[in-house]
Protein backbone atom coordinates (compact mmCIF):
# COMPACT_ATOMS: atom_id res chain seq x y z
CA UNK A 1 0.00 0.00 0.00
CA UNK A 2 1.72 3.71 -1.14
CA UNK A 3 3.35 5.22 1.96
CA UNK A 4 0.89 8.64 1.58
CA UNK A 5 -2.47 6.27 1.98
CA UNK A 6 -1.04 4.08 4.56
CA UNK A 7 -0.18 7.77 7.24
CA UNK A 8 -3.30 9.12 6.09
CA UNK A 9 -5.17 6.25 7.37
CA UNK A 10 -3.17 5.55 10.27
CA UNK A 11 -3.50 9.88 11.32
CA UNK A 12 -7.01 9.59 10.77
CA UNK A 13 -7.49 7.19 13.12
CA UNK A 14 -5.22 8.43 15.77
CA UNK A 15 -7.02 11.39 15.53
CA UNK A 16 -9.84 9.57 16.44
CA UNK A 17 -8.44 8.05 19.27
CA UNK A 18 -7.14 11.64 20.22
CA UNK A 19 -10.18 12.96 20.37
CA UNK A 20 -12.54 10.45 22.44
CA UNK A 21 -9.72 10.76 24.64
CA UNK A 22 -8.84 14.63 25.07
CA UNK A 23 -12.48 16.24 24.26
CA UNK A 24 -13.60 14.97 27.57
CA UNK A 25 -10.33 16.43 29.51
CA UNK A 26 -10.86 19.80 27.26
CA UNK A 27 -14.75 19.54 28.83
CA UNK A 28 -13.88 18.99 32.66
CA UNK A 29 -11.48 21.74 32.40
CA UNK A 30 -13.54 23.79 31.26
CA UNK A 31 -11.69 25.53 28.46
CA UNK A 32 -15.06 26.40 26.94
CA UNK A 33 -15.15 28.66 23.79
CA UNK A 34 -16.66 32.73 24.64
CA UNK A 35 -19.15 33.54 22.15
CA UNK A 36 -19.10 37.31 21.22
CA UNK A 37 -22.90 38.54 21.60
CA UNK A 38 -22.67 40.86 18.44
CA UNK A 39 -22.64 38.12 16.14
CA UNK A 40 -25.05 35.40 14.45
CA UNK A 41 -27.75 34.67 17.16
CA UNK A 42 -27.27 31.44 16.31
CA UNK A 43 -23.98 30.79 17.46
CA UNK A 44 -24.57 31.88 21.19
CA UNK A 45 -25.54 28.14 21.79
CA UNK A 46 -21.71 27.19 21.13
CA UNK A 47 -20.85 29.01 24.40
CA UNK A 48 -19.22 26.44 26.74
CA UNK A 49 -17.91 24.26 23.52
CA UNK A 50 -14.50 23.24 24.34
CA UNK A 51 -11.95 25.21 22.50
CA UNK A 52 -8.10 24.34 22.00
CA UNK A 53 -8.49 21.09 20.10
CA UNK A 54 -6.07 21.85 17.85
CA UNK A 55 -3.85 19.66 20.26
CA UNK A 56 -6.64 16.73 18.54
CA UNK A 57 -4.94 16.76 15.17
CA UNK A 58 -1.41 17.99 16.22
CA UNK A 59 -0.47 15.44 18.48
CA UNK A 60 -1.05 12.29 15.84
CA UNK A 61 0.85 15.10 13.14
CA UNK A 62 3.77 15.09 16.10
CA UNK A 63 3.74 11.29 16.61
CA UNK A 64 4.17 10.30 12.95
CA UNK A 65 6.26 12.87 11.33
CA UNK A 66 8.27 12.95 14.08
CA UNK A 67 8.80 8.88 13.94
CA UNK A 68 9.15 9.20 9.92
CA UNK A 69 11.66 11.55 10.06
CA UNK A 70 14.32 9.28 11.41
CA UNK A 71 13.94 8.09 7.89
CA UNK A 72 13.68 11.13 6.29
CA UNK A 73 14.90 14.06 7.90
CA UNK A 74 13.78 16.65 6.14
CA UNK A 75 10.16 16.54 7.43
CA UNK A 76 11.65 18.15 10.72
CA UNK A 77 11.68 21.60 9.36
CA UNK A 78 7.40 21.94 8.29
CA UNK A 79 6.54 20.05 11.14
CA UNK A 80 8.32 22.40 13.83
CA UNK A 81 7.33 25.63 11.94
CA UNK A 82 3.85 24.13 12.27
CA UNK A 83 4.32 23.25 15.78
CA UNK A 84 5.35 26.43 16.45
CA UNK A 85 3.02 28.50 15.11
CA UNK A 86 0.74 26.14 16.59
CA UNK A 87 2.24 27.16 20.34
CA UNK A 88 1.31 30.82 19.41
CA UNK A 89 -2.21 30.32 19.13
CA UNK A 90 -2.28 27.51 22.18
CA UNK A 91 -0.84 30.34 23.92
CA UNK A 92 -3.34 32.95 22.65
CA UNK A 93 -6.30 30.18 23.43
CA UNK A 94 -4.85 29.40 27.06
CA UNK A 95 -5.16 33.37 28.05
CA UNK A 96 -8.49 33.86 26.58
CA UNK A 97 -10.05 30.74 28.36
CA UNK A 98 -8.09 30.15 31.54
CA UNK A 99 -6.49 32.94 32.65
CA UNK A 100 -9.94 35.22 31.29
CA UNK A 101 -8.43 37.59 29.21
CA UNK A 102 -10.75 38.35 26.91
CA UNK A 103 -8.81 39.28 23.74
CA UNK A 104 -6.12 36.76 24.64
CA UNK A 105 -2.28 37.96 23.21
CA UNK A 106 -2.70 41.84 21.81
CA UNK A 107 -2.68 41.91 17.96
CA UNK A 108 0.99 43.06 18.76
CA UNK A 109 2.06 40.21 20.70
CA UNK A 110 0.40 37.94 18.10
CA UNK A 111 1.69 39.15 15.05
CA UNK A 112 5.62 39.51 16.82
CA UNK A 113 5.54 36.02 17.32
CA UNK A 114 4.53 34.81 14.56
CA UNK A 115 7.03 36.63 13.18
CA UNK A 116 9.90 35.37 15.08
CA UNK A 117 8.92 32.11 13.79
CA UNK A 118 8.52 33.14 10.00
CA UNK A 119 11.68 34.72 10.08
CA UNK A 120 13.54 31.91 11.91
CA UNK A 121 12.15 29.50 9.22
CA UNK A 122 13.11 31.74 6.51
CA UNK A 123 16.28 31.87 7.56
CA UNK A 124 16.95 27.97 8.28
CA UNK A 125 15.43 27.40 4.49
CA UNK A 126 17.68 29.77 3.25
CA UNK A 127 21.20 29.63 4.99
CA UNK A 128 20.97 26.18 6.55
CA UNK A 129 19.03 23.43 4.43
CA UNK A 130 20.28 26.34 0.82
CA UNK A 131 16.71 26.31 -0.79
CA UNK A 132 17.14 28.38 -3.63
CA UNK A 133 15.67 31.61 -3.65
CA UNK A 134 13.32 30.53 -6.94
CA UNK A 135 9.21 29.58 -7.08
CA UNK A 136 6.84 28.41 -10.20
CA UNK A 137 4.98 30.56 -11.72
CA UNK A 138 1.43 28.88 -12.54
CA UNK A 139 -0.15 29.00 -15.86
CA UNK A 140 2.98 29.26 -17.60
CA UNK A 141 4.77 27.18 -19.89
CA UNK A 142 8.15 27.24 -20.59
CA UNK A 143 9.51 24.15 -21.09
CA UNK A 144 12.48 23.40 -18.26
CA UNK A 145 14.91 21.09 -18.84
CA UNK A 146 14.16 18.01 -16.75
CA UNK A 147 18.46 17.50 -16.16
CA UNK A 148 18.55 20.80 -14.46
CA UNK A 149 15.44 21.14 -12.58
CA UNK A 150 15.25 18.29 -9.94
CA UNK A 151 11.37 18.15 -10.66
CA UNK A 152 9.06 17.23 -13.47
CA UNK A 153 7.81 21.13 -14.03
CA UNK A 154 6.80 22.80 -16.82
CA UNK A 155 6.48 26.34 -16.34
CA UNK A 156 9.07 29.74 -15.35
CA UNK A 157 10.53 29.64 -12.49
CA UNK A 158 11.65 32.72 -11.22
CA UNK A 159 14.52 34.24 -8.92
CA UNK A 160 13.67 35.77 -6.32
CA UNK A 161 17.18 36.26 -5.37
CA UNK A 162 17.47 38.92 -2.09
CA UNK A 163 13.81 39.84 -1.91
CA UNK A 164 13.02 36.01 -1.35
CA UNK A 165 13.39 36.03 3.09
CA UNK A 166 10.76 39.02 3.34
CA UNK A 167 8.52 36.88 1.05
CA UNK A 168 8.89 33.94 2.90
CA UNK A 169 8.16 36.26 5.92
CA UNK A 170 4.86 37.69 4.03
CA UNK A 171 3.80 34.58 2.86
CA UNK A 172 3.89 32.63 6.21
CA UNK A 173 2.00 36.06 8.18
CA UNK A 174 -0.90 36.16 5.41
CA UNK A 175 -1.73 32.56 5.50
CA UNK A 176 -1.51 32.06 9.12
CA UNK A 177 -3.80 34.82 9.68
CA UNK A 178 -6.05 34.19 6.45
CA UNK A 179 -6.94 30.89 7.96
CA UNK A 180 -7.42 31.75 11.53
CA UNK A 181 -10.21 34.30 10.38
CA UNK A 182 -11.77 31.45 8.36
CA UNK A 183 -12.21 29.37 11.31
CA UNK A 184 -15.29 30.66 12.22
CA UNK A 185 -18.27 27.82 11.34
CA UNK A 186 -18.60 24.45 12.39
CA UNK A 187 -16.16 22.53 10.28
CA UNK A 188 -15.09 25.37 8.02
CA UNK A 189 -11.49 25.72 8.37
CA UNK A 190 -11.00 21.92 8.99
CA UNK A 191 -12.15 20.98 5.96
CA UNK A 192 -10.91 23.57 3.80
CA UNK A 193 -7.61 22.54 5.01
CA UNK A 194 -8.18 18.76 4.74
CA UNK A 195 -8.64 19.57 0.91
CA UNK A 196 -5.63 21.60 0.32
CA UNK A 197 -3.45 19.26 2.03
CA UNK A 198 -5.01 16.21 -0.64
CA UNK A 199 -3.68 18.66 -3.36
CA UNK A 200 -0.42 19.53 -2.02
CA UNK A 201 0.30 15.23 -1.41
CA UNK A 202 -1.25 14.86 -4.91
CA UNK A 203 1.35 17.55 -6.43
CA UNK A 204 3.86 16.04 -3.69
CA UNK A 205 3.53 12.49 -5.20
CA UNK A 206 3.66 14.21 -9.03
CA UNK A 207 7.42 15.79 -7.78
CA UNK A 208 8.22 12.71 -5.96
CA UNK A 209 8.94 14.61 -2.89
CA UNK A 210 8.49 11.80 -0.47
CA UNK A 211 8.90 13.90 2.71
CA UNK A 212 6.05 16.35 1.63
CA UNK A 213 4.07 13.12 1.00
CA UNK A 214 4.18 11.97 3.88
CA UNK A 215 3.63 14.95 5.92
CA UNK A 216 0.33 16.62 3.48
CA UNK A 217 -0.81 13.03 3.78
CA UNK A 218 -0.53 12.44 7.88
CA UNK A 219 -1.88 16.17 8.34
CA UNK A 220 -4.89 15.45 5.72
CA UNK A 221 -6.40 12.29 7.42
CA UNK A 222 -5.50 14.22 10.71
CA UNK A 223 -8.00 16.93 9.48
CA UNK A 224 -10.62 14.49 8.52
CA UNK A 225 -10.56 12.70 12.10
CA UNK A 226 -10.52 15.90 13.32
CA UNK A 227 -14.18 16.60 11.26
CA UNK A 228 -15.74 13.58 12.64
CA UNK A 229 -15.82 16.06 15.77
CA UNK A 230 -15.59 19.41 14.60
CA UNK A 231 -18.50 19.14 12.13
CA UNK A 232 -22.36 20.89 13.07
CA UNK A 233 -23.16 20.44 16.13
CA UNK A 234 -19.24 20.92 16.75
CA UNK A 235 -18.24 18.85 20.20
CA UNK A 236 -15.04 21.25 20.13
CA UNK A 237 -13.36 23.81 18.37
CA UNK A 238 -9.23 24.09 17.13
CA UNK A 239 -9.10 27.54 18.63
CA UNK A 240 -6.07 29.62 17.23
CA UNK A 241 -3.97 26.32 18.53
CA UNK A 242 -5.05 24.82 15.20
CA UNK A 243 -5.85 27.37 13.10
CA UNK A 244 -2.41 29.06 13.07
CA UNK A 245 -1.01 25.73 12.92
CA UNK A 246 -2.66 24.62 10.10
CA UNK A 247 -1.75 28.13 8.18
CA UNK A 248 1.95 27.26 9.14
CA UNK A 249 1.76 23.73 7.60
CA UNK A 250 -0.26 25.18 4.53
CA UNK A 251 2.57 28.12 3.65
CA UNK A 252 5.62 26.04 4.97
CA UNK A 253 4.46 23.00 2.32
CA UNK A 254 3.79 25.47 -0.63
CA UNK A 255 7.45 27.57 0.30
CA UNK A 256 9.34 24.12 0.47
CA UNK A 257 7.88 22.87 -2.61
CA UNK A 258 8.91 26.43 -4.63
CA UNK A 259 4.97 26.94 -4.68
CA UNK A 260 4.05 29.59 -2.84
CA UNK A 261 2.04 31.33 -5.36
CA UNK A 262 0.22 28.35 -5.50
CA UNK A 263 -1.42 29.23 -2.52
CA UNK A 264 -3.31 32.19 -3.36
CA UNK A 265 -5.06 29.67 -5.79
CA UNK A 266 -5.99 26.91 -3.74
CA UNK A 267 -6.51 28.62 -0.47
CA UNK A 268 -9.09 31.15 -2.05
CA UNK A 269 -11.67 31.09 0.25
CA UNK A 270 -9.20 32.05 3.02
CA UNK A 271 -7.94 35.04 1.22
CA UNK A 272 -11.57 35.80 0.50
CA UNK A 273 -12.40 35.82 4.13
CA UNK A 274 -8.68 37.74 5.23
CA UNK A 275 -10.05 40.23 2.37
CA UNK A 276 -13.98 40.41 3.75
CA UNK A 277 -12.33 42.09 7.01
CA UNK A 278 -9.56 44.03 5.67
CA UNK A 279 -12.28 46.08 2.91
CA UNK A 280 -14.81 46.15 5.96
CA UNK A 281 -12.32 47.75 8.11
CA UNK A 282 -10.80 50.53 6.02
CA UNK A 283 -14.37 51.49 4.33
CA UNK A 284 -16.28 51.69 7.77
CA UNK A 285 -13.18 54.02 8.79
CA UNK A 286 -13.23 56.18 5.81
CA UNK A 287 -17.22 55.92 5.20
CA UNK A 288 -18.65 54.95 8.49
CA UNK A 289 -20.52 52.58 6.56
CA UNK A 290 -20.05 48.90 5.94
CA UNK A 291 -19.62 46.32 3.04
CA UNK A 292 -20.48 43.21 4.27
CA UNK A 293 -23.02 42.57 7.06
CA UNK A 294 -20.30 40.79 9.25
CA UNK A 295 -17.24 40.13 8.66
CA UNK A 296 -15.51 37.58 7.82
CA UNK A 297 -17.54 37.00 5.15
CA UNK A 298 -18.80 33.19 6.48
CA UNK A 299 -20.64 35.46 8.76
CA UNK A 300 -22.29 37.60 6.06
CA UNK A 301 -23.54 34.46 4.40
CA UNK A 302 -24.85 33.83 7.88
CA UNK A 303 -26.83 37.03 8.20
CA UNK A 304 -28.09 36.54 4.39
CA UNK A 305 -30.12 33.76 5.94
CA UNK A 306 -27.71 30.95 4.59
CA UNK A 307 -27.21 27.69 7.50
CA UNK A 308 -24.19 27.03 8.87
CA UNK A 309 -23.96 23.59 6.98
CA UNK A 310 -24.75 25.54 3.74
CA UNK A 311 -21.61 27.96 3.66
CA UNK A 312 -19.46 25.71 4.80
CA UNK A 313 -20.38 23.30 2.50
CA UNK A 314 -20.58 25.83 -0.50
CA UNK A 315 -16.84 27.12 0.59
CA UNK A 316 -15.82 23.23 0.87
CA UNK A 317 -16.84 22.97 -2.61
CA UNK A 318 -15.24 26.47 -3.69
CA UNK A 319 -12.10 25.18 -2.34
CA UNK A 320 -12.23 21.63 -4.41
CA UNK A 321 -12.77 23.65 -7.08
CA UNK A 322 -9.92 25.76 -6.85
CA UNK A 323 -7.47 23.18 -6.50
CA UNK A 324 -8.65 21.51 -9.72
CA UNK A 325 -7.71 24.93 -11.44
CA UNK A 326 -4.44 24.45 -9.46
CA UNK A 327 -3.36 21.43 -10.38
CA UNK A 328 -4.51 22.43 -14.15
CA UNK A 329 -1.96 25.38 -14.02
CA UNK A 330 1.02 23.60 -12.74
CA UNK A 331 1.49 20.80 -15.86
CA UNK A 332 3.31 17.86 -15.07
CA UNK A 333 5.90 15.64 -16.94
CA UNK A 334 8.89 13.84 -17.21
CA UNK A 335 11.25 15.37 -19.72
Amino acid sequence: MPIHFNVLLVSFFMTLVSGVLLIPLLTRLKLGQVVRDDGPQTHLKKMGTPTMGGVVFLMPLAVICGYLSISYPKILSVLLATILFGMIGFIDDYLKVVLKRSKGLSSRQKMLGLLIISTGFAYYLTNIAGLEARIAVPFTDMILDFKEIPIPFIGMMIDLEWTFIPFIIFVMLATTNSVNLTDGLDGLASGVCMIIMVFFTLISMAMQNTEMIIFSSTLAGACLGFLAFNMNPARVFMGDTGSLALGGAIASVGIVMKLPLIIIIVSGICVLEALSVIIQVAVFKATGKRVFKMAPIHHHFELLGWSENRVVWTFWAATAVLCVIGLLSLQYTVI
